[in-house]
């Protein structure tokens, strides 16, 4: 498996649990609950797959930037939590960081 699809899929899992974590309103919701733990073990699972081929500094860089601007905006979508400015701002500082990590950086190789 192309290691940056195992990557994306483990940060889409991830952004699912976590969103899902909200509803679960403290694991007392059952469904939400089993999307939570069952989204858990897919991101770890496919971010373990990963680590095999993507230094975890930058994978790691990779999936918690990328995965704050997708909870951010499911949050945004799913629970209408406002994004002003200064947020808008601090998520494009996070996704030019990823960009230029993996565009410029020996690391990413």
């Amino acid at each position: 498996m192309n290691k940056w699809v195992a990557l994306g899929i483990a940060i889409v899992s991830e952004t699912i649990a976590t969103s899902a974590m909200k509803s679960s309103e403290g694991f007392t919701r059952l469904v939400p609950s089993i999307i939570v733990i069952v989204g858990y073990m897919v991101a770890f699972y496919f971010l373990s797959i990963t680590l095999k081929s993507i230094p975890v500094g930058i994978a790691y860089a990779i999936w918690s930037g990328v995965g704050i601007v997708l909870v951010s905006l499911a949050s945004w979508i799913l629970f209408g939590q406002k994004l002003d400015t200064p947020a808008l701002i601090g998520m494009t500082l996070i996704v030019a960081g990823v960009v230029v990590m993996n565009v410029f950086s020996k690391s990413t190789h």
